[in-house]
């Protein structure tokens, strides 16, 4: 029996941005759902807060565990498996009348099914089939489409609750998830990726979790992750507390979005020029100053917007950097399990976001609390990038 045919490396790329654009852009859409659950629920806002929280979690601490699957049985067989268990979580949640059962749909069995999908699976199935060079390049494409997915997904679904209601689009949503099945076919590995590290994956996490450099990885995506959980979970709330319409919440979600196809490429570029946790630091400070500036402005539709904007251009675009200076620092052999570990950090502060921005609105009345300190972190997760110990770049020999 023939072999197949490879697959052209930018063909997994673009194939795997198409696979994240779905995933994330029906996640990052689910702070849309907050208030229709509500009012068709006896779940009070805590309550959902909550479940969306558990949701954070369970995404990150799925991710490790996908990738060891992945690794043993193919990436294509663990999307599959992800995208039945997302279509079912979110099939059942309009259903649910409970926090319990709230927690166990959208909490449970959506996240760990759209984490099949995520970061670390997709990033590590084409990191060791591209040049070196290219990886972060390829990894701000990839990640790009995440951002493109949100700039689709939150106004077309917007539309879609005022047209159809929030539990048929809830539905459109779930069955959305088997698109992901077909695309994942040429990310599938005919053969083993030949790999130069002779290091298992014990011996391997041994190392790296006790290299400082790993740790403060971890330390500063934490920080990212309570950043982003927040603003997705908790923006269109802070949109209605000012006067604003729904719609201004769904066109601030698609701008993050939008600006972020531009801010992850660029910081795939940027990390090829200069050292990765530069960028990363740069970033992270970059969001102090503007959540001061938004907490300073009037709270009108144009503001949310240029906020929205200016920060898509970092939103997400995290995510190279932090998977780069990962195989940089330990290789691709195990990149999706790393990374994933990386990610679950990364949604242990997403838990912390989501939850506690409702804690925070019931006990004070308002976000205010939760803006002063996600920029507070912000400015720590800049400051813990530096010590970071990364190779500097090799200068680039001049054209011609």
């Amino acid at each position: 029996m023939n072999a197949p045919a490879p697959v052209h490396p930018w063909r997994l790329v673009f194939a795997a941005a198409a696979i994240l654009g779905i995933t994330m852009g029906a996640r990052l859409s689910l702070g849309l759902f907050i208030a229709p659950l509500h009012e068709a629920t006896a779940i009070g806002i805590a309550g959902i807060s909550f479940a969306l929280a558990i949701n954070q979690l369970v995404w990150g601490a799925a991710q490790p565990l996908w990738g060891a699957l992945a690794d043993r049985y193919g990436t294509r067989a663990v999307i599959a498996a992800g995208a039945l268990l997302t279509c079912a979580g979110m099939a059942l949640t309009p259903y649910v009348r409970s926090e319990t059962m709230l927690v166990l749909a959208l909490g449970v069995l959506a996240a760990a099914g759209a984490a099949a999908s995520s970061f670390s699976i997709l990033i590590g199935s084409i990191a060791d089939r591209l040049p070196s060079a290219h990886r972060a390049l390829a990894s701000g494409i990839v990640n790009a489409g995440s951002s493109a997915g949100q700039f689709l997904f939150a106004p077309v679904l917007q539309l879609l609750i005022g047209g159809v209601g929030w539990v048929a689009t809830l539905l459109l949503v779930a069955a959305s998830a088997l698109a992901t099945i077909p695309l994942a076919a040429p990310l599938e590995r005919h053969a083993p990726a030949p790999h130069a590290e002779a290091l298992g994956l014990g011996p391997q996490l041994r190392v790296a979790f006790g290299d400082p450099n790993y740790l403060l990885l971890h330390l500063g995506f934490f920080t990212c992750g309570f950043h982003i959980a927040f603003l997705v979970t908790h923006l269109p709330g802070q949109v209605q507390m000012c006067g604003l319409g729904a719609q201004v919440s769904a066109n601030s979600l698609a701008l993050i979005g939008l600006f972020n196809i531009m801010g992850s490429i660029a910081a795939g570029a940027a990390c090829q020029r200069w050292r990765m946790k530069f960028v990363l630091a740069a970033m992270y400070a970059s969001r102090t100053v503007l959540i001061l500036a938004f907490l300073a402005a009037p709270k009108t539709t144009l503001t949310f917007y240029v906020f929205a904007g200016a920060l898509g251009a970092t939103w997400l675009a995290t995510v190279p950097p932090t998977a780069g200076l990962v195989g940089k620092l330990f290789g691709t052999r195990h990149l999706a399990t790393l990374f994933g570990l990386t990610l679950f950090s990364h949604q242990i502060g997403g838990f912390f976001g989501a939850w506690l921005g409702g804690v925070a609105l019931l006990r004070f009345g308002d976000y205010s609390s939760m803006w002063y300190a996600d920029a507070a972190l912000a400015a720590a997760a800049a400051i813990l990038n530096l010590p970071i110990r990364e190779a500097r770049l090799e200068p680039r020999p001049a054209a011609g």
